[in-house]
This record gives C-alpha cells, structure tokens and sequence, in this order.
C-alpha cells in the first residue's frame, strides 16, 4: 500500500506583503503627484538614463505606464534641445 503525503506549502509572513506592495504600486512621480514630466527637470531624466544614454525599462525604474510615455518623450525633448547628451 502506498502513502500519499502531502505537500507543505511555505508560509510567508503577511507583513512583508504589505510593505512590498506600498511601494510597488506607486511610482514616484505618483508618489510626488507629478501630471507630466518636464523636459527641463534634469534632476529626474538623469536618474531614468543608464549609462549609455538609454531611457531604463519601466521595470527598473519603477515607474507606472503613464508616467513612463511622459519620461520617454521628454527625454527626447531634452536631447533634442541639447540638454541631455
């Protein structure tokens, strides 16, 4: 005759689902309540570039779809202008 045992399923704490899920949900442009980012707000596109000038994928930089469409046009604004290289 053989047993059937049963699979344990780990158990996570509650809390630390909550404190991850504050934080992921909002973008920090949510966050500061920004409507559209500026072209000339280099203290944001500077953080948002990598290191070969690329805009970082919404994944990495944490930001919400909207606000992402808002960062990517105006970082071409701001190489347009020659603000950013």
């Amino acid at each position: 005759m053989k047993r059937k045992f049963k699979k344990k399923k780990p158990t996570e704490s509650p809390h630390k689902k909550k404190k991850y899920q504050e934080f992921a949900t909002k973008c920090r442009f949510c966050r500061s309540r920004v409507e559209s980012v500026d072209y000339k707000d280099m203290h944001y596109l500077q953080k948002l570039v990598g290191s070969q000038g690329k805009l970082l994928s919404k994944k990495r930089s944490g930001n919400c779809t909207k606000h992402q469409r808002s960062v990517k046009i105006a970082l071409k604004r701001a190489r347009h202008m020659a603000l950013l290289a």
